[in-house]
C-alpha cells in the first residue's frame, strides 16, 4: 500500500475509488471493468501530470518517502557477494553508515552509504541515517582499504545531514567530515557517488566527493535543510517552500549548476512506487559509469576529482 503525500490527495481519492469499485465487482459478481479501467487511466495521467512539474519542496518530501528505496535494499539489488566491514578501530561502529566489500557486474568495488531504516525499530537502531564521528571514521577507513587494494568506491548518499547531538561534537565531528571529504579527494581509484534520497549538508559531502556524482531525479542535494534555511532567514519553518526553491535543491537545477554529473529517472510517480525498477536503473547507471572511469590512472583520477570541485561556482 503506497503512502500518499499531501500533494497527491487527488490520486489518493481515485486510487481509493477504484479499490471501492474492485470489491463490489468481486463481492457482487459485476462486470465493471471498463469503469474501473477508465478510473485507473485518469489516476495514472494525473499521477504522471503531478509529477512532470513537482516544486522544489514537493521533490523534497518524495525524497524522504518512508517507502524509498535504502541502502541495504541497494546492495541486495545491485551488488553481489556483498561482505560487510564495521568498525573505525577507534571508538566504535556507526550503523547509520554501512559498508563492505561487493562486485557490481564481475567488479569488486567498495560500497558504502547512509542507511536511514525502513520501520521505528530499524531507524533508531541507524540513527535515522544521521552519521557520527565513528562513522565518517569507518568510511575513511574503507576508502583507504579500497585504495590500498585498487577497489572502485561506490557511494549511496541518502541523509539529513551528520549527527548534530553533543557527543559527537565532543567526539570530533566537524573534523571527522573534513577528513572523509579529504579522503575521497585523495583517492587514486574511481569514484561514483549517487544521491539516492536527501543529500544533506557536510554528512553528505563526506561521502559524494566523487570523479562522478549521480542523483535520482527526485533526490535533493542541499547545504541545508529548507526548514533550516527558512528559520535562518524568515524565523520561521513554515517558509521551507520558498526556501527550497531559492536553494536550487533539485537534481535539475543541480546539473544546470555543474554540481552533479548525471541525473537517474526514477519510475512514474517516484521510486518509492516501483523500488525495484528504481534500483535496477540506478545500477546500470553505477556501472555505466564504473565503465567510463576504467584505465585512469590515479594521478588522472585525482586530478579531474579536484579540477571538478574547483570549477564549480566559477
Amino acid at each position: 500500500m503506497v503512502s500518499f503525500l499531501d500533494f497527491e490527495k487527488p490520486i489518493a481519492a481515485l486510487e481509493a475509488r477504484v479499490a471501492e469499485l474492485r470489491e463490489t465487482a468481486n463481492e457482487g459478481d459485476l462486470n465493471i471493468d471498463s469503469e474501473i479501467d477508465k478510473l485507473h487511466q485518469r489516476s495514472q495521467k494525473m499521477l504522471t501530470d503531478i509529477y512532470a512539474k513537482l516544486t522544489p519542496w514537493q521533490k523534497t518530501q518524495v525524497a524522504r518517502h518512508p517507502d524509498r528505496p535504502h541502502f541495504t535494499h541497494y546492495v541486495a539489488g545491485i551488488f553481489q557477494d556483498f561482505v560487510p566491514l564495521a568498525g573505525d578501530r577507534a571508538f566504535g561502529d556507526d550503523q547509520a553508515i554501512l559498508g563492505g566489500f561487493a562486485t557490481i557486474n564481475g567488479r569488486k568495488v567498495m560500497v558504502m552509504g547512509h542507511e536511514k531504516g525502513h520501520d521505528t525499530a530499524t531507524r533508531l537502531k541507524h540513527n535515522f541515517g544521521m552519521g557520527k564521528p565513528e562513522g565518517y571514521r569507518k568510511a575513511i577507513r574503507l576508502m583507504q582499504l579500497a585504495d590500498r587494494f585498487g577497489l572502485p568506491v561506490v557511494t549511496l548518499v541518502d541523509t539529513s545531514g551528520a549527527f548534530p547531538g553533543v557527543q559527537a561534537e565532543e567526539r570530533g565531528q566537524a573534523e571527522a567530515i573534513a577528513r572523509s571529504t579529504e579522503a575521497c579527494l585523495a583517492l587514486g581509484v574511481p569514484m561514483v557517488a549517487a544521491v539516492v534520497g536527501e543529500g544533506g549538508s557536510g554528512g553528505a559531502i563526506a561521502l559524494a566527493a566523487a570523479n562522478r556524482v549521480l542523483m535520482f531525479e527526485h533526490a535533493v542535494y542541499s547545504v541545508i535543510s529548507p526548514e533550516g534555511c527558512a528559520s535562518i532567514l524568515w524565523r520561521t519553518a513554515e517558509k521551507a517552500s520558498d526556501a527550497a526553491t531559492a536553494m536550487q535543491v533539485t537534481a535539475q537545477d543541480l546539473k544546470a549548476l555543474g554540481v552533479i554529473d548525471r541525473i537517474v529517472p526514477e519510475p512514474k510517480g517516484g521510486a518509492h512506487r516501483l523500488p525495484r525498477e528504481a534500483i535496477a536503473t540506478l545500477g546500470k547507471a553505477i556501472a555505466e559509469e564504473l565503465d567510463g572511469l576504467s584505465g585512469q590512472d590515479a594521478a588522472a583520477l585525482r586530478s579531474s576529482r579536484a579540477d571538478k570541485f574547483l570549477a564549480m561556482g566559477g
